[in-house]
């Protein structure tokens, strides 16, 4: 590369631009897999070797992976804001799934949008279904029911990684990425496996329907699986952070101490 399209590779509007594609992407990461979330939430329970998972657990170890990286190159004050937007989009999904479910129906009504349920189902928000039920409604009960759970869990496993995170950077004055990466999502992976099925499945402990071997269970299998995708992402994190760094022309220790 020649002096002068090194200049015009690396002027201050295309550095700026360039960062700010990156961010863009790891924010849309992030709100992508929190959308998923919710979503997809409880529909069904899956097994990975050994452990039960909610299927809605897939994405959201990104969520972590991409705050880390927020935070390592954007500073602990952009991660808080993507954080932040996250929790609006969590009601944002909410909202339209209530407007869905509440507004009249057509007289279009496939058969394949109507199920028929010859015994009740117990949801897990204490809702009885019974008869012929749309399909919609039954993905909106499952997402009514762990909603707050979600956005509870969420807010404090997230703000708790930003703010470890920037912890252990600050104590190892930068040093020991490996750490930083770990130490702080493994912590917050627990606060947030806790609360998120502590209050999806309160009621139906409470109901006595799940026991309280299956409830521990639940929350064992759910860290576990998020401790091991915690782990296996360090080798991404360490290859993504040194690429990044000369990409986006940011030393993370002095822009961000």
């Amino acid at each position: 590369m020649t002096k002068s399209e090194w200049d015009r590779v690396h002027t201050p509007d295309a550095l700026h631009e360039r960062r700010e594609r990156v961010f863009v992407i790891f924010a849309g990461t992030f709100l992508a897999s929190m959308a998923m979330l919710n979503v997809i939430g409880i529909t069904r329970f899956i097994h990975i070797g050994p452990l039960a998972l909610a299927v809605g657990v897939l994405p959201y170890p990104l969520t972590f992976l991409c705050t880390d990286f927020i935070s390592e190159f954007y500073g602990r004050r952009r991660a808080n804001f993507v954080v932040t937007v996250g929790l609006f989009i969590n009601g944002l999904v909410f909202l339209v799934m209530w407007l869905g479910d509440n507004l009249p129906a057509t007289g279009i009504q496939p058969d394949w949008q109507t199920l028929t349920f010859a015994d009740p189902i117990h949801m897990p928000d204490g809702e009885v279904l019974e008869g012929r039920v749309e399909l919609f409604h039954i993905l909106y009960a499952c997402m009514r029911g762990s909603v707050l759970a979600s956005m509870v869990a969420y807010m404090a496993a997230q703000f708790c990684d930003v703010f470890l995170f920037h912890f252990w950077k600050r104590l190892t004055r930068g040093k020991h990425l490996w750490l930083r990466n770990n130490a702080s999502t493994m912590v917050s992976q627990l606060v947030d496996a806790t609360a998120v099925i502590a209050i999806t499945f309160g009621t139906t402990y409470l109901a006595g329907e799940l026991s309280l071997t299956d409830l521990l269970r639940l929350i064992r299998d759910n860290y576990l699986f998020k401790v091991a995708v915690a782990a296996a992402d360090t080798v991404p994190f360490y290859i993504g952070f040194y690429f990044l760094r000369g990409y986006l022309r940011i030393d993370p220790t002095r822009e961000h101490p």
